[in-house]
């Protein structure tokens, strides 16, 4: 039994690797993945057990790894997914609208939802700059460090509309080889990346002073300064000339606090001028084939950097999906481009309706012309 459990679980590492193939987590970066991941739960189900039933509500994202899985509706009609064919999040309403019931051994990916919403809204606005950022050839040399900066995990708690405030906020500072930047036992007030250059860590332990690693450019040291007043834990020494880019810890506490962006409501969507306004969809284009609003366009967050090109000033643009989280970060991004831009506040509620259905079309899909939705080819 221990032999066959542990033949299971080697599966499913295996089959971890589906991840990447899965909506929306085919268009996350590899890091924030991998951090989605790893608070990940993998469950197990034998024939007949049910995953959950019609009207239950939880906050996860549920992914079939292997095996089948039918699903039944409140008439009795049932349909068969199968693992490794599947690639949307089951049945993924909420209440749930469907009972859901191992038709053979089956293993499940849980994710938490909110987890899975800040971490993609937060990789895609990455993506978005990384593509604004190519294209500035004054800042070719900036590129692979500020992308590392963006996939370090200390910023992963400042909301994605501030993820561009991240590099205003930062002070450069010229170095020295020899010179010491964070002396251990002393009290930090900001942290440091490099930008330019090596440095060595070192800590002073019970047979002296020990060398801990060599860090390099896009590297963090000092971060702990920015959460807790503990003493430094460490020394870093410039090992040669270079350039560091500091973040103060009352510029890193503004960071966290998340602006606000214009908002409309459903409600007002039947009275727009459709002769100088359009609906854009942030979504994946997997997600908005499955149901979009009408008449509304498909421009996912992560490609808005390209995108947005196919925009013109002058028309009134409408950002949702499906929690407005991508569709706030969006609208902020555009505005900050000179876009007349707001977020649907209430498509939350539009998407966790029971007939939701009812207000989203499949049929047809539009695309940007001179700036407006058209029917798409």
């Amino acid at each position: 039994m221990e032999q066959m459990l542990k033949q299971a679980e080697q599966n499913v590492l295996l089959d971890l690797q589906q991840t990447k193939s899965f909506v929306p987590l085919k268009d996350m970066g590899s890091e924030h993945l991998q951090v989605l991941l790893s608070t990940a739960k993998t469950e197990y189900l034998y024939p007949g057990q049910v995953l959950f039933n019609r009207g239950s509500v939880d906050e996860c994202h549920l992914y079939l790894l292997y095996g089948d899985l039918l699903l039944e509706d409140s008439e009795g009609r049932e349909a068969l997914l199968k693992g490794r064919s599947e690639v949307m999040p089951l049945a993924h309403h909420r209440p749930r609208r469907f009972q859901a019931t191992a038709a053979t051994d089956c293993a499940i990916l849980r994710l938490r939802s909110d987890e899975l919403d800040k971490l993609l809204t937060w990789s895609q606005v990455a993506d978005y700059l990384h593509s604004v950022i190519a294209r500035d050839r004054d800042m070719d040399e900036d590129v692979q460090w500020m992308m590392q900066v963006l996939r370090s995990n200390l910023f992963y708690k400042v909301p994605p509309l501030n993820v561009e405030e991240i590099f205003t906020e930062m002070q450069a500072q010229s170095v020295h080889a020899d010179e010491v930047i964070v002396r251990q036992g002393e009290i930090g007030d900001r942290c440091y990346f490099i930008k330019e250059g090596r440095a060595e860590v070192t800590r002073q332990g019970a047979t002296g002073i020990e060398q801990v690693a060599v860090i390099e450019p896009g590297r963090c040291f000092g971060e702990d300064a920015l959460v807790n007043d503990a003493p430094r834990n460490a020394n870093v020494r410039m090992l040669t000339d270079g350039v560091l880019m500091c973040l103060p810890k009352q510029a890193f506490y503004r960071l966290l606090r998340s602006p606000q962006v214009p908002s409309t409501t459903l409600a007002v969507m039947p009275n727009r001028d459709l002769t100088r306004s359009s609906i854009v969809d942030v979504r994946s284009d997997e997600e908005y084939a499955l149901g979009h609003l009408p008449g509304a366009v498909n421009i996912p967050l992560h490609l808005l950097g390209i995108k947005s090109r196919l925009m013109r000033l002058g028309v009134d643009y409408i950002c949702y999906c499906d929690t407005g989280r991508r569709s706030g970060a969006a609208t902020h991004l555009l505005r900050e481009q000179g876009f007349n831009v707001t977020v649907l506040a209430d498509c939350d509620e539009l998407f966790n309706r029971a007939d939701f259905d009812r207000h989203l079309e499949t049929e047809k899909n539009y695309v940007l012309k001179e700036g407006l939705a058209v029917p798409g080819q």
